[in-house]
């Protein structure tokens, strides 16, 4: 038995391959005494994991990417060497915003192009009308949920720096801001979603997964010195990760695994909501409209909790294009190396390698990680300067 480990998570389903794994007893198989802390912010994860007050943490992996290049606050290289969650995210809006999305869409309202255009026509007729921008809230500047908007936005030609307002908000406080009306919408995580859906004041307008097929969300992530000093330690997180992660892929372990989240020091909200999360089938509408994807959340399906370098090389140009990192080629060096599909391998004793999962967008050209600077000059709205 190795000392306690402190690891800190965020009440998201995304958490659920951690939270599963300790309160199941895989991490106790593995020889380790686990404290899980819950937080309510990421600057409050990141920074506990920073400075040692936890061991491992469970992180957007923008954030381990960012810490690792010194953006944004202090530089500490961060190791992650397993995706707790592929996806997850939607973007949901208030039922105003949502009617006037609709009256000036013109095609599939499922289509991401075909809703940013209809953005782009409400934030024309505000700004002709004199009224005040709308305010989109997201978790964090290093957060895939920024960058998913961003990209979503950007692609009918909406400037998110100037047409409208990004704020930051903590996953648990964006449905209270959407019903004060603080924000027009939100990207968050599941559940928190869901959970605006059946409040009755919001409706999702996308899974993230319509904007990016397969996009690296939340990351278990160590301080790399720590991890170089704690292979076998490591190695046992990952194992026992994976455990949990399988056990949520079981249907027949499904109700008992939202029970599990649903607790009040884990997620903390009704566990038939997160079950809807864990199997892709969402309320999207208070009218009762359902819909389903199998893409909405991966945690551990689909090879899912291998890291795949090339998804850190997407969030480093995502960086890059909205002017939080210059490009360059150490910078692309130090993204890639925060994944550590080495790690993965090492600790589940195998020696082939899990085929990369398809990296597709709703616009632009297939990204391809040795491209960067391709990828950044086939977009015409961003901050990068080539």
């Amino acid at each position: 038995m190795t000392a306690p480990l402190r690891i800190g998570f965020i009440p998201l389903v995304d958490a659920a391959a951690l939270i599963v794994a300790v309160d199941k007893g895989f991490a106790a198989a593995e020889g380790l005494e686990v404290e899980l802390v819950r937080e309510v912010s990421w600057s409050n994860v990141r920074d506990k994991l920073n400075i040692g007050l936890f061991d491992a943490a469970h992180l957007l992996a923008p954030v381990a990417i960012a810490s690792s290049l010194g953006l944004g606050h202090v530089k500490v290289p961060i190791a992650a060497p397993f995706n707790l969650g592929i996806n997850g995210n939607a973007i949901t809006v208030s039922p105003v915003l949502h009617a006037a999305l609709m009256d000036e869409i013109d095609g599939d309202r499922f289509d991401p192009l075909a809703t940013a255009k209809a953005l782009a026509k409400v934030v024309a007729k505000r700004r002709k009308a004199g009224t005040e921008p709308l305010t989109f809230g997201m978790t964090f500047p290093f957060s895939t949920h920024n960058y998913q908007l961003r990209f979503w936005m950007a692609a009918a030609g909406v400037d998110p720096d100037e047409d409208l307002r990004l704020v930051v908000l903590p996953p648990p406080y964006m449905v209270d801001s959407l019903r004060s009306g603080h924000v027009d919408a939100f990207c968050v995580g599941a559940p928190w979603n869901s959970v605006a859906v059946d409040l009755g004041i919001g409706h999702i307008l996308h899974f993230a997964s319509d904007i990016l097929e397969h996009a690296a969300e939340k990351v278990l992530a160590v301080r790399k010195v720590w991890g170089d000093k704690h292979p076998d330690v490591v190695a046992a997180l990952v194992r026992a990760a994976l455990r949990g992660a399988e056990f949520i892929g079981n249907a027949a372990n499904l109700a008992e695994a939202a029970r599990i989240l649903a607790q009040p020091d884990r997620i903390g909200v009704d566990a038939e909501i997160i079950q809807r999360s864990l199997t892709g089938r969402l309320k999207i509408s208070p009218d009762g409209t359902f819909r389903e994807s199998s893409r909405y959340l991966l945690v551990g399906r689909e090879g899912a909790g291998r890291p795949d370098p090339a998804q850190a090389a997407w969030l480093y140009a995502q960086m890059v294009r909205w002017g939080q990192a210059p490009l360059t080629p150490d910078g692309v060096r130090t993204a890639m190396a925060v994944f550590r599909p080495d790690l993965y391998d090492a600790a589940l004793g195998r020696q082939q390698s899990e085929a990369a999962a398809p990296f597709r967008a709703f616009v632009g050209p297939a990204f391809n990680a040795d491209d960067i600077r391709g990828h950044l000059e086939a977009f015409e709205v961003g901050r990068w300067k080539s």
